[in-house]
């Protein structure tokens, strides 16, 4: 009967816990673990000693998450090429109505976050986009509530620094500029592409070295263009490869597959109604369970 009571309690709560985790972490398999780990902690609980289930979880995960990302640090360091974000896909029922939940976990935001220091992530996370209070975020970073506080302001300066503002979830719109770029892609139309892109538009690939990709962003849209012109070249002469439209991280996409196997992921940041950002994902670890849905909460 307690073990039922702890698993409904987790249960209930897992979308937020896993939001949590995700946006620290930066990668949903990475989240899975720790919810994992977590789970097995929470069930030797006391819950007779539980005030507050929400807060004391999102304490625990957070703790967990945090070790996990220091412990994680030195092989992103050594990681070949950019490092991106793990594709979130979306359960459709969660995120669309919310604007804050959609844009703390699109791909432009995480990779805010991955310039700030662990404490700011969590802190930035928790406070600015979950509402915790500074003694629970104090609690869970195991630091005190002034240096929190200040924590937080830093933290929140360097993401309005670093975040460019990108369009509201106009799906029409969106979805009428993603058929255009696919478009103007696919004939090899370069006019067409550079009216759609911003004139500092950036392609980043994210391979790990285990696929073959530029290893620095590419700059500036006639540079884009011109890499784009020359990958779909090269995808008219592979008659099994198909490109489909979908949404990742609330951010329009394409999946690229050669036959039944997904070869890329490419999500678009759109901003002012012109691509600004392309994050292709082309590592095939952070590609393995991007089909699975996940539910978010905050």
């Amino acid at each position: 009967m307690i073990a039922d009571d702890h698993a409904e309690r987790f249960t209930l709560l897992r979308p937020l816990l896993f939001t949590i985790v995700y946006e620290i972490l930066g990668s949903a398999t990475e989240s899975d673990d720790v919810l994992q780990d977590s789970y097995l902690r929470w069930a030797t609980v006391d819950l007779a000693a539980v005030r507050d289930t929400r807060s004391y979880l999102a304490r625990l995960v957070t703790r967990q998450a945090l070790n996990a990302l220091r412990a994680g640090a030195r092989r992103r360091e050594d990681y070949i090429g950019p490092w991106l974000p793990e594709p979130l896909l979306i359960d459709e029922h969660d995120a669309s109505a919310d604007t804050v939940l959609a844009e703390s976990v699109s791909m432009a935001m995480l990779v805010v976050l991955e310039t700030l220091t662990p404490d700011e992530r969590a802190v930035f996370v928790l406070r600015e986009v979950f509402g915790f209070g500074y003694d629970d975020i104090a609690s869970a970073v195991g630091k005190s509530v002034t240096t929190v506080r200040q924590v937080a302001h830093r933290a929140r300066g360097h993401v309005q620094a670093r975040r460019r503002r990108c369009d509201p979830g106009d799906a029409a719109r969106i979805a009428r500029i993603t058929e255009q770029f696919t478009t103007a892609a696919t004939t090899g139309d370069t006019r067409g592409l550079l009216a759609l892109l911003a004139p500092d538009a950036t392609w980043i690939a994210d391979s790990g070295g285990k696929a073959i990709t530029v290893r620095r962003p590419v700059i500036g849209a006639q540079q884009v263009a011109r890499y784009l012109t020359g990958l779909f070249e090269k995808s008219r002469t592979m008659p099994d490869l198909r490109i489909e439209m979908v949404a990742y991280n609330n951010t329009p996409a394409l999946a690229a597959y050669l036959g039944d196997h997904l070869e890329g992921l490419y999500l678009m940041e759109i901003a002012d109604g012109r691509i600004a950002t392309f994050y292709a994902i082309r590592n095939p670890d952070k590609l393995a369970t991007v089909a699975v849905p996940r539910r978010i909460s905050r």
